[in-house]
């Protein structure tokens, strides 16, 4: 079979056969197993083999720290459970908070229960454009902020309340960028740890017609 270019569409349509397919399943593999981690790494396998198998793209490795690092998809992939759902990621720049993390999210939340026979679930999917990774509490209060014709102290004093892990001068020139190219609402809960905890219940509960996000599959 002539393998096709990888795109995000093809992407999103693969992954909501993927989740269809999966949970008609029985996984042996991964009975009895309770690390988050070791699930996760297995569906990312199995869903890069299927994608192996039709398409030609760009696997990441720890240089590029996404899934699909090629510029047409920029794409990272997590899977987490519906008990919790969160992963984490790099920390890179505090800026990533407020104008998000630099690539899209294909994101998987299963729930698995080996009391029955097809034991992995996925209940939702959902792709969350770069654009809109950004934490949301702070995107927006930034914009609130910024039409209620605050100035840059105000943002200064905004994000000092909130802690974010950057020194005096480098907030004093992020409040102005931020001042004169005000963020995009963000999506999702970053937590500051020396990675980014991720949190992604928000994008779950948004409605369908949503800027930036895709909700490719609900059970």
């Amino acid at each position: 079979m002539l393998k096709k270019k990888l795109t995000i569409k093809f992407l999103l349509k693969e992954a909501k056969n993927f989740c269809e397919n999966i949970s008609q399943k029985h996984h042996e593999e991964i009975v009895g197993t309770t690390d988050g981690k070791r699930i996760g790494t297995y569906i990312e396998h199995k869903f890069k083999k299927v994608l192996q198998q039709k398409y030609i793209f760009e696997i990441g490795n720890a240089a590029s720290g996404i899934d699909f690092p090629e510029e047409t998809i920029n794409t990272d992939m997590k899977v987490t459970s519906i008990t919790q759902p969160q992963s984490s990621c790099p920390f890179r720049k505090a800026r990533q908070k407020i104008y998000g993390l630099g690539y899209n999210i294909l994101l998987f939340v299963y729930d698995k229960n080996d009391n029955q026979k097809n034991n992995l679930q996925f209940l939702h999917a959902r792709f969350i454009e770069k654009e809109r990774t950004a934490d949301y509490q702070t995107t927006r209060g930034l914009l609130e902020i910024i039409e209620q014709d605050g100035n840059t102290e105000d943002i200064s004093a905004f994000l000092m309340d909130r802690n974010l892990p950057v020194d005096e001068i480098s907030l004093q020139v992020l409040s102005k960028e931020i001042f004169g190219n005000p963020p995009t609402l963000g999506y999702l809960t970053i937590s500051n740890a020396l990675q980014w905890r991720l949190q992604y219940k928000r994008t779950i509960d948004l409605p369908s017609q949503t800027d930036g996000l895709v909700r490719i599959y609900d059970q």
